[in-house]
């Protein structure tokens, strides 16, 4: 297709072709949107037309986050859980993302495009979080705006240039082809190298759910950090001896105990990815006995269970 053809196409489906791509983008799917904005904003005739493109570019973006909004509402940390799971690099937790969007707020949700792999885990933590709709909306929506509507206008002050791109990539499609596997290859590379970094991480020594509800009624407790998200212990509850604490908490709420006090750190992440990341950081610090819980926080759901079942059936089978 020559730079004839992809103009006439923008020109007269442009409107539908920005809201289908920024709607596949925005809901997970490794569709890029930014490029087709760019040729959008680029091929615009008029100052109305580039506005049908912005406002059908923000209407898909903030039906995605709206979406993603009632999945978190719905089903709460089970939606950031299956999102942390799709990743390839399990060191990249939802559980810091949350904390971050804890921390910035509603401004969170207006950068949140701007941030690599924010921008689909802000609006469902948003939804578990309960916030308001109103909020949440105004919020998505100003982003959205600032966002595509950069893009389209980035397109349209280099619209030459976009056009001898174009035109460039016409005549040497192969190359092109070659260079974006090469691309692809690099990134899947780059992601499957901190995979095994992680897994190299992860190679120190853990305590079983068993060994720690021993531990945890011995004379001499460990102290137990739990480490699942704010939308998690909202939805389950406190873990009965646990302190809730994040990963930026840990010098300051860990600092004043014993080098030699036995410490335990949960998650609730796939392969206990911030567990580990929390005792390697305190074995930085110089604690010496850290151990992450294997299994996390659904292992010691399942441990505890059977213990809390006969803690309240004994008594009733006594004379």
């Amino acid at each position: 297709m020559d730079i004839g053809q992809i103009s006439e196409a923008i020109q007269r489906d442009g409107v539908w072709v920005v809201f289908v791509n920024v709607l596949l983008q925005q809901l997970g799917l490794p569709v890029p949107a930014v490029p087709t904005l760019l040729l959008a904003g680029s091929l615009a005739l008029t100052s109305g037309q580039a506005g049908q493109m912005l406002l059908a570019a923000v209407a898909a973006s903030v039906l995605a986050d709206w979406l993603w909004y009632l999945a978190g509402r719905s089903f709460g940390y089970r939606v950031l859980n299956g999102l942390c799971r799709l990743s390839i690099n399990p060191g990249s937790c939802v559980s810091e993302t949350e904390s971050r969007f804890l921390r910035w707020g509603l401004g969170s949700l207006v950068l949140a495009k701007f941030i690599p792999g924010f921008s689909t885990v802000a609006p469902p933590i948003a939804g578990a979080l309960r916030m308001p709709l109103p909020g949440f909306i105004a919020a998505v929506s100003a982003g959205a705006m600032l966002w595509a509507g950069g893009a389209l206008l980035a397109g349209w002050l280099l619209r030459e240039r976009v056009r001898e791109a174009i035109a460039t990539l016409n005549e040497h499609g192969v190359l092109v082809v070659v260079a974006l596997a090469v691309a692809a290859a690099v990134w899947l590379g780059w992601k499957l190298w901190q995979k095994y970094r992680f897994e190299c991480l992860a190679a120190i020594p853990h305590i079983t759910p068993a060994e720690l509800i021993d531990a945890l009624a011995s004379p001499a407790p460990p102290l137990l950090l739990d480490l699942r998200g704010a939308t998690m212990q909202a939805e389950t509850g406190p873990i009965p001896g646990a302190t809730p604490i994040s990963l930026d908490e840990l010098r300051a709420l860990v600092g004043k105990e014993p080098w030699d006090r036995a410490i335990v750190t949960l998650c609730a992440c796939p392969e206990d990815a911030s567990a580990i990341k929390a005792a390697r950081e305190l074995g930085k610090l110089g604690y010496t006995s850290v151990r992450p819980l294997r299994g996390g926080y659904e292992a010691w759901l399942a441990s505890a269970r059977p213990q809390e079942e006969q803690e309240e059936i004994q008594p009733s089978g006594q004379p």
